[in-house]
This record gives C-alpha cells, structure tokens and sequence, in this order.
C-alpha cells in the first residue's frame, strides 16, 4: 500500500448547511446545470456509485446501499453530525476553500472545525469585482476600489482564483490598456444591476493581470477545446513574473493540462474532476497524466461543492488510483518502493504546501 501524508485539498467549497432531499441531492452529483433528464439519475454515474461505495459505511450503513435508504439515515443524523463523520473520514488535512460560489455554503472556519482540518480562504476575483461595483458610484471610484481590494485581499488569502480561461480572450497574452479598462468598466457599470455577474472580458482580463501583479498563485480554470490555446499563450506572457498559475477542471482535456504543465515552469495541473468523475477508471486517468506532467508539478483536489461526500470520493478515489499506478509500478520493478512513498507524498500535499506557501 502506497502511504500518503494527510491531504491538503488544494481547491474545493464549502458543503451545504441545510438538510437535503433527493433531487437537491442528485443535482450536486451532476457535472452540468439542472437536473437530470426524465427517467435518469445522476446516481448512475460514477460519481453517484463512488459515493454509494464509500459513504454509507461512514454513517453506519452498508456500502452500495439505495440513495433513499442513504438520505433518510444522513437526515436521521442531521446535517451537522453527518458532515462532521464524512469530513473527518476523508484524511484530509488541510482545505484550500474558494469561497466565490453562491449559496449556502460552510466558510473555511466552519469546514475546518467539521473535518478537525486547518482551511484558508481562496478568493475569487469575479465575487470581489462584483461586490465592489455594488458599493462604487462611478467609474473612477470602481477601479480605485478594485484594486485596491485584490491587493487587501492578497493579505489574508492564499491564493486568487478566476474563470477567466472559461473566457478565453480573458487570458490575452498582454494586461488591457487604461482606456480599454475605462470603457468597459463604464459600459459594465451603465447597464448593471445589483448582484449581476461579470463575464465581461476586458474587465476580466484586467482583474487577471492585477492578480498576476500580487504574486499570489492563480487558479485557473481552464476550460475546454480552445480556451487551451488561450491559457497556453497566457503561461507563455506570465512567465518569470513570479506568480504560478494552476489549471483547473480541465477534465476531459486532462492531457492538455499535463502537458502545459510539464512545458512551464511556474504552471501546475490540478487533479480533482479527473479523478473525482472517472470513479472507478481513476486510475487509468492519473496514469494517463503521470505521462505528461512531472511529479512535482500535480496537485491533488477533491474539487467538492456542497456535498461532504464529494471531498470523502474525492480523497478515497485519489488514493486509491494512487496505490493502483504507483504500487503496480513498484510490483513490476520499474519503481522503488522509497520513490514511490516520495512522489505520493509530494502530489497529495508537499506540492501545494509549496505552492501555496503552506507550513
């Protein structure tokens, strides 16, 4: 058995403080938006069967049991005792928590004190942009205030995330011209209402190279198909400014993810969805990356949102894929069992510990 340190969840979310029923349930086993089509289940996905394998033993039942015999003995518990038996199940020590979703959602003090785990606070730019443009009057006002907010914020968090990959001229290889920023924080602005999202791309950009500048990592998610190009030209633009960039929920274009990974030195691939949505084909997924990517430049995440059991399959899957790969390597003499031990114990915390600058 390959032995790995405890976890740090180098990007996840907060879970849900209220009880819930079937369809709210399934919805968070779901990779898409709504829910699923008529007739169908998101339990029958891998997700769905990972989580009826290794969840149920944790709330007393016995594994593979039905998703209603599963939520009628998670409410019997109730949503506090519940989450505190999964979280602390997962061998996960430390949560690395953006905190830019909606909903309602456990902040990084409460998930720590549910997992008995340490957690700090990922900002997401997008959120921060939004809450300033509902406190700023004017344009001159919102860009003041906006930056100086990403730089408050880089005192406290330990990293920036944004969707700007999602965008893919978000991540032009050159930060936006001042008059360029003006035009579209005015326009943004004129037409905004309160609580509307930003997706503008100029503005995204701009929140991007201002988080570049603080030198904080930068999460990224990556999309898929073309934003790959953008983010490849993006790592080309930031290199050697001192910021890393990690890539994130790439899955199904892992590969690409990998190989960014292994051509830049300051960019990291993260493993969660690819891990967490494969299920039991985990292993062939991380072996596939392990090709392209060195040792040192993967980092694990469970990537969980709302659900306690997505961090428990996102952990369980991990390690489990990771003594598949791994001790198959060393069962067949093409590894030593000390290299082994080593790169599992960098790839499930001693990589983000670096990272991100962790004790």
């Amino acid at each position: 058995m390959i032995e790995t340190p405890p976890l740090v969840d180098q990007c996840c979310h907060g879970v849900l403080r209220t009880e819930l029923g079937l369809g709210t349930f399934e919805a968070h086993l779901g990779r898409g938006e709504g829910p699923p089509a008529p007739g169908t289940t998101f339990f029958d996905t891998q997700t769905g069967f990972a989580v009826r394998r290794w969840c149920p033993p944790l709330l007393g039942l016995e594994p593979h049991c039905q998703p209603a015999r599963y939520l009628a003995r998670r409410r019997e518990l109730g949503v506090i005792e519940a989450g505190r038996r999964l979280l602390r199940a997962t061998g996960i020590g430390t949560y690395l928590v953006d905190t830019g979703l909606p909903g309602d959602l456990t902040g990084p003090p409460e998930l720590a004190a549910a997992g008995a785990a340490e957690a700090h606070e990922i900002v997401r730019l997008e959120l921060l942009a939004e809450q300033v443009a509902d406190t700023s009057g004017t344009v001159e006002t919102f860009l003041a205030n906006l930056a100086e907010c990403v730089h408050g914020a880089a005192a406290g968090a330990v990293a920036f995330a944004s969707v700007g990959g999602a965008h893919g001229l978000a991540l032009a290889p050159q930060p936006p011209d001042a008059g360029e920023v003006r035009g579209a924080a005015d326009r943004w602005l004129a037409g905004r209402r309160v609580g509307d999202r930003l997706t503008h791309p100029v503005l995204l950009r701009h929140l991007v190279w201002i988080a570049v500048a603080s030198g904080l990592p930068l999460q990224l998610h990556a999309g898929t198909g073309d934003p790959q190009r953008y983010v490849g030209e993006f790592a080309r633009a930031t290199a050697g400014l001192g910021t890393d960039l990690v890539l994130l929920h790439g899955y199904p274009y892992h590969r690409q993810a990998a190989h960014l990974a292994g051509v830049f030195p300051h960019v990291y691939a993260d493993l969660g969805p690819a891990v967490v949505r494969s299920g039991a084909r985990a292993a062939t997924l991380l072996a596939e990356i392990l090709e392209l990517a060195p040792f040192g430049k993967l980092l694990f995440s469970s990537g969980a949102h709302g659900l306690p059991e997505l961090h428990v399959v996102g952990a369980q899957l991990f390690r489990e894929a990771l003594g598949r790969v791994l001790g198959g390597w060393v069962a067949e003499g093409a590894w030593s069992r000390a290299d082994a031990d080593r790169v599992a114990g960098l790839i499930a915390s001693g990589n983000a510990r670096r990272v991100y600058g962790l004790s």
